[in-house]
């Protein structure tokens, strides 16, 4: 038995403008959204959880609310790649104009990845293009 990656819960402070932010960010839909939560999912799950094995369907998000603010870096972020087809530092601006700020926390010069924090400050990565 092994366990499937279910979500990743991110609190927030504004737990709906957060969530409608990384919708837009990821072109993931929300799923539902209430008083107590916000979920994602990336479009094409919901297409294809019918047919894929319990252990195979893709993590969503989750945003819950919090009265404190985010204080300190995060010990856990995400990662995310373009494709090679993609341009890299335009996707990186289209999430500065959506809010994002692109931050150093001590990376090389020459890394192949950037930093950046959304709306409420959790840091994430955008890495190089990938072709998987």
């Amino acid at each position: 038995m092994t366990l499937r990656w279910y979500s990743t819960v991110v609190e927030s402070t504004d737990h709906k403008k957060l969530a409608r932010w990384w919708a837009e960010a990821l072109g993931w839909e929300i799923r539902f959204e209430m008083d107590s939560e916000s979920v994602l999912v990336p479009p094409w799950a919901l297409e294809l959880s019918e047919n894929l094995d319990f252990h195979q369907v893709p993590p969503g998000m989750v945003f819950v609310p919090v009265e404190h603010k985010k204080i300190g870096k995060n010990r856990l972020h995400w990662d995310f790649a373009p494709h090679t087809s993609d341009d890299r530092d335009a996707e990186i601006d289209r999430l500065v104009e959506l809010g994002a700020t692109v931050i150093d926390v001590g990376q090389p010069d020459d890394a192949s990845w950037a930093v950046l924090t959304d709306p409420d400050g959790n840091e994430f990565c955008v890495l190089s293009a990938r072709d998987q």
